[in-house]
């Protein structure tokens, strides 16, 4: 996921006409389920925009992609892989799953390998920048109606989450600090690191932080989710 700011942003999540009242719920409101499909497929169409423009994805993407060379899988695949790995990263950290968890681990993955082959594969690079800005903001928008859904972190924020409560250090340097090893690792494994990487990088927490601004504005009801 890839991935949004979670911790970082959290604070700052607005509730919204569909948003959960609990992240650990088992039956949400039907709107929520919804919106929470519609931001995980959008969050997976904006990775797969970035895939198919070949200038370099977003770091989880990068050892997906690295993962899927090695062992002859999809990068929808590899990143279902990655997701259940990271989910039993969890035991140890007495993290819990929610309903978001599960679905961003399915839904990711598959949004990936189905929209991926359909989309252009551009040869010229100011139509590759175009399609990476283009992918990072869909990246962004879907991960505004993933998190005020707010049925819980996908697989990467939690146990992100997880290591900075039981170690106590900043979540930022946890953050930078695992997403720069799954660079390293899926770089050397073959996947692909450029531009694109260091657009979706910079941009993609102010666009996440954008939307979720205006998703307040426009349906936000009460008190930000704490």
């Amino acid at each position: 996921m890839s991935e949004s700011k979670f911790l970082k942003l959290a604070k700052k999540v607005p509730t919204t006409t569909w948003s959960s009242p609990d992240p650990m719920s088992t039956k949400p409101k039907f709107n929520t389920l919804v919106i929470l499909i519609i931001g995980l497929w959008i969050f997976g169409t904006g990775d797969a925009v970035i895939i198919a423009a070949g200038m370099g994805v977003a770091p989880w993407t990068v050892l997906a992609q690295g993962i899927g060379i090695q062992f002859n899988w999809t990068i929808g695949e590899a990143t279902f892989f990655i997701s259940v790995v990271v989910l039993f990263l969890w035991i140890p950290l007495r993290e819990k799953p929610g309903i978001g968890t599960i679905l961003n681990a399915i839904l990711i993955a598959a949004a990936i390998d189905v929209m991926e082959p359909h989309l252009p594969h551009p040869q010229e690079q100011i139509y590759q920048l175009i399609q990476v800005l283009f992918g990072t903001i869909l990246v962004g928008i879907g991960s505004g109606f993933y998190l005020t859904a707010n049925l819980g972190p996908g697989p990467r924020d939690g146990w992100m989450t997880g290591l900075q409560r039981i170690t106590n250090i900043p979540i930022g340097r946890v953050r930078t600090t695992i997403e720069t090893i799954a660079l390293l690792i899926g770089w050397k494994l073959g996947g692909v690191f450029g531009l694109g990487t260091i657009i979706f990088a910079i941009l993609i927490g102010p666009i996440v932080a954008l939307f979720l601004q205006l998703t307040d504005r426009i349906w936000g009801t009460s008190e930000p989710i704490s």
